[in-house]
C-alpha cells in the first residue's frame, strides 16, 4: 500500500436547490470567505489558480488547480491538482429531497516532503485533519448559502 495515497469522499446535504449550490461552488475565488481552512486562492488564468490550505496541523499545503470539467447541467466541477498534492478533486451536485447533495471526491498523492516522511504514523492524523476541514467547510458553506 502506498501510504502517501489518499481517496476521500464527503457528502454535504444542503437545504438549497442544486443550481444555487453549484453556483456558489463554482466561485472558487470566494472559498476563503466561507471555508476557514482555504486561506488563499490566487487565480492564474480563467481555468486555473493557486490555493493555500491550512487546517489544524502546523503546515500549509500549496496546490495549483486546473479545471478539467465544468458542467452545470450535470452538476460537475472537476479539477486536476498539482503541487504539495497531485491528483484530482470533483464536486457533483444533485437534487436530494427538497434540497441538494454535494458530493466531494478527491484522490491525491502527497508530495509535501514532511507528510511523505510521516506517511505511516501520520496517516490517521492526516485523515482526521481532512475530516475536520470538510466539516468546517460544510458549516461555512451552509451559512453562506443562507446569506445569499
Amino acid at each position: 500500500m502506498d501510504w502517501s495515497h489518499y481517496r476521500f469522499v464527503s457528502i454535504w446535504d444542503l437545504d438549497a436547490p442544486p443550481g444555487a449550490v453549484y453556483g456558489l461552488l463554482e466561485q472558487v475565488e470566494q472559498y476563503p470567505r466561507w471555508w476557514p481552512q482555504i486561506r488563499e486562492v490566487t487565480p492564474v488564468d480563467d481555468t486555473s489558480g493557486t490555493t493555500r490550505i491550512r487546517s489544524l496541523l502546523p503546515y500549509d499545503l500549496v496546490i495549483t488547480v486546473r479545471e478539467r470539467c465544468h458542467d452545470p447541467l450535470a452538476g460537475i466541477l472537476e479539477v486536476a491538482i498539482t503541487g504539495d498534492l497531485e491528483g484530482w478533486a470533483r464536486w457533483t451536485v444533485t437534487a436530494h429531497g427538497t434540497g441538494s447533495r454535494a458530493t466531494y471526491e478527491q484522490e491525491v498523492e502527497v508530495r509535501k516532503r514532511l507528510m511523505r516522511l510521516l506517511a505511516l504514523p501520520g496517516r490517521p492524523v492526516f485523515r482526521a485533519n481532512h475530516a475536520l476541514m470538510m466539516r468546517a467547510g460544510r458549516r461555512g458553506f451552509a451559512a453562506r448559502l443562507e446569506a445569499v
